[in-house]
Parts: C-alpha cells; structure tokens; sequence
C-alpha cells in the first residue's frame, strides 16, 4: 500500500537548502564511487597475482610450496569480491551523475532516476549485510557445536 496519495507527492517541492544538500551529496557519492573502482581495481590486481604467485611457487618446487588449489582459491575470491564490491560502487557512482544532471537541467525524470540508484544501492547492500548476518549466525552455531562436542569428548 502506497503511503501518500498521488496528490500529495505533487506537492514536493526542493527548496535551495535541499539542492545545496543534494550538489553535496553527489560530491561525496561521486568520491567515494571513484575511491570503490579503485578498490574494485586493486581487488582483480591482487586476485590475480595471488593466482600467478601460487601457480609459480607450485611449478617451481613440483607442488611441494605453494598449494596452487588453495592459491586459485584465494584469488579467485579476491576476484569474486570484487565483482560483488561492483554494483553497490556503480549504482553509487550512477546516483551522483544523474542527481548532479538533474540538479543543473532541473530535470525531474533524471532527479527519479538519481533515486532509483540510490535506492538500488541501498538495497543491494541491505541484502549483502542480511546474507552475511545470516552467514556469520550460522558459522556461530557451527563453531559452538564443534567447541561443545570436543568438550564432551
């Protein structure tokens, strides 16, 4: 069910206070999304240099240093991360452009889509932190189980 009437969110109306915000918003959004890809960047580097280092140290030593499953493991986590880490940065890097087009054109459809990433943003990572809420509950239970069975034993 809908909160406010159509009529009432004809009335919404952004005063200069609250462009001032949003042109300060989008700076900092904007930032912080330029700051992501770079994150995002040296996530897939050090995914990848983890995979030659490890595939190195196995060929150099016939397997016996390195671990080459464990190595592709750890970089292609690294690599998965990153490409998770992506879409929160780009509905976030998506949300400053169009709020800074919509606040310089006056344009309400773009000033729409500017909330749109946001609000993708915002759930993307609500249901990141849900899931690993979830995941950090269960490894919880794990642990103690494990921990009460080699108590007992």
């Amino acid at each position: 069910m809908n909160e406010f009437s159509p009529n009432e969110n004809q009335n919404l109306v952004i005063d200069f206070e609250s462009k001032d915000f949003l042109k300060e918003t989008a700076k900092w959004t904007y930032f912080l999304s330029i700051l992501g890809f770079v994150g995002i960047g040296i996530l897939v580097l050090v995914g990848f240099f983890i995979q030659s280092i490890f595939a190195k140290l196995g060929s150099i030593s016939g397997g016996m240093m390195g671990n080459q499953m464990g190595g592709g493991f750890i970089g292609s986590f690294y690599i998965i991360m990153a490409v998770i880490y992506f879409f929160p940065v780009y509905y976030m890097f998506k949300f400053s452009t169009k709020i800074k087009s919509a606040l310089k054109l006056g344009d309400s459809l773009e000033l729409k889509n500017a909330f749109r990433f946001l609000k993708s943003h915002f759930k993307f990572v609500g249901i990141l932190c849900l899931i690993f809420t979830v995941l950090y509950v269960v490894i919880l239970v794990i642990a103690l189980s494990f921990g009460a069975l080699a108590f007992l034993s």
